[in-house]
C-alpha cells in the first residue's frame, strides 16, 4: 500500500549525473513510497541499452557541438534531449508500481493546460496523433521505474542533426522523417514552459494518488554512491562496449523492435556476440546476448536458447520472429 509519495530534481544539466541519481533512486525507493523524479539533459542523445551508440546517433558530430553521448539502463530506442525538453521518472517497488496510474500523471497534467493528449498503443503519449512523450522501463529485483520525455519547446532540428532513425524504422511507422512525427507541447499550448510543466506534473502526481508530495531531500551519506554511479554511466566502456569486427550479421526490423545479432564463430561455436535492439524489454535481449558466446552455432541451439528464455506472452512473440529469422539465416 503507497503511504508516501516523493518528488525529486536532477541534480545538474548532464545526463550521467541524472541517470546516476536515477539508479540511487531506484535503488534506495522505499516499500510504500512512489517517487516521481524530474530533470533535464542539456544537448544530450540517450540510447537504449542494448543499441548501438555509432549506428543511432552522429556521435562525433554531438561531442564536436559540446554534446553528450549517453545510455541508460531501460529499453528502447534512441532520444534527444535540450533544455527544452522535461524528462520523468517514476520509482517503486513492483507491489505499488502501475503503469496506466504513472501515465495518467502525464496525461493529466497535459489536460490541465488543455492539450487533449492521450495513451496510444506502445505506451507513448500523443496529441493528435503526434508522439509528445514517449516511455521506456527497467526492473531490478523487486524495484521497477517507468522514464521518459515531454517535449515542451525541443529544438527538432537538432534532433534530425543528432540522431540517426533508420529508414527501415520510419517506414514502419508511415512517416517520412524523425522530425515529422514529434511535436512539442508549445504547439498546442503556446508559451508553455518547462517550470510550469513541471508545477502540472506534481500537482497532476499529488492528484491521481491522493497524496502530499514530500521532496526527496539530497542526504550527504548518498554523494559516494552517486559519484561512482555517475563514472560508471560516463565510461566508455558503458557507453560503447568493445570494439570487435563481426563476421556475421543476422538482421530484421520486427514490431517490437529490431534485432540485430553479430557473431564470430570458430569451430562450429560462438566465440564472441553482439546483440543490438531498440525493444522495449531489455532485459530479454540483454540475457539472450549475454548467453550466446560458447554456444553452438546453430538453428537448434540458437532457436532453444531464445525459447528458453521467453517469461510472458510479449517474449514468446519475440522469440517466434526471431525463430524465423534464424530459420532463414542459418
Amino acid at each position: 500500500m503507497i503511504q508516501t509519495i516523493r518528488q525529486a530534481f536532477g541534480l545538474s544539466f548532464k545526463p550521467y549525473e541524472n541517470l546516476a541519481l536515477e539508479k540511487y533512486l531506484l535503488d534506495h525507493v522505499e516499500e510504500h513510497e512512489v517517487i516521481l523524479y524530474l530533470w533535464q539533459n542539456q544537448r544530450t542523445v540517450v540510447c537504449g541499452r542494448n543499441q548501438n551508440l555509432w549506428k543511432e546517433c552522429h556521435v562525433t558530430r554531438l561531442l564536436t557541438d559540446g554534446g553528450h553521448p549517453a545510455r541508460r539502463l531501460s529499453g528502447g530506442g534512441a532520444v534527444f534531449h535540450d533544455m527544452g525538453n522535461l524528462n520523468f521518472t517514476f520509482l517503486a517497488r513492483k507491489e505499488n508500481y502501475d503503469l496506466s496510474r504513472q501515465l495518467q500523471v502525464i496525461i493529466e497534467a497535459c489536460r490541465s493546460l488543455d492539450i487533449q493528449a492521450e495513451k496510444n498503443g506502445r505506451n507513448d503519449i500523443t496529441v493528435g496523433g503526434r508522439k509528445v512523450s514517449g516511455n521506456a522501463f527497467y526492473a531490478s529485483g523487486d524495484k521497477k521505474y517507468h522514464h521518459g520525455t515531454l517535449l515542451v519547446h525541443v529544438d527538432t532540428g537538432r534532433m534530425s542533426d543528432y540522431l540517426n532513425v533508420d529508414r527501415e524504422k520510419l517506414a514502419s511507422k508511415g512517416v517520412a522523417s524523425v522530425r515529422s512525427r514529434v511535436a512539442n507541447l508549445t504547439e498546442f499550448h503556446p508559451g508553455l514552459t518547462i517550470r510550469k510543466m513541471e508545477e502540472e506534473m506534481l500537482r497532476a502526481f499529488e492528484q491521481v494518488y491522493r497524496l502530499p508530495a514530500v521532496p526527496w531531500h539530497f542526504s550527504a551519506a548518498a554523494e559516494q554512491e552517486i559519484r561512482e554511479n555517475a563514472a560508471f554511466f560516463r565510461s566508455d566502456q558503458w557507453l560503447y562496449g568493445r570494439k570487435i569486427d563481426f563476421a556475421i550479421q543476422i538482421s530484421r526490423r520486427f514490431p517490437w523492435g529490431d534485432f540485430d545479432l553479430r557473431l564470430n564463430v570458430e569451430k562450429g561455436k560462438i566465440t564472441s556476440a553482439a546483440l543490438y535492439s531498440d525493444a522495449n524489454d531489455e532485459a530479454y535481449i540483454r540475457s539472450f546476448r549475454d548467453a550466446l558466446e560458447g554456444r553452438n552455432y546453430s538453428f537448434t541451439a540458437l532457436w532453444e536458447l531464445a525459447e528458453n528464455l521467453c517469461e510472458t506472452e510479449e517474449q514468446k512473440e519475440m522469440a517466434a520472429g526471431i525463430r524465423q529469422l534464424l530459420y532463414e539465416s542459418i
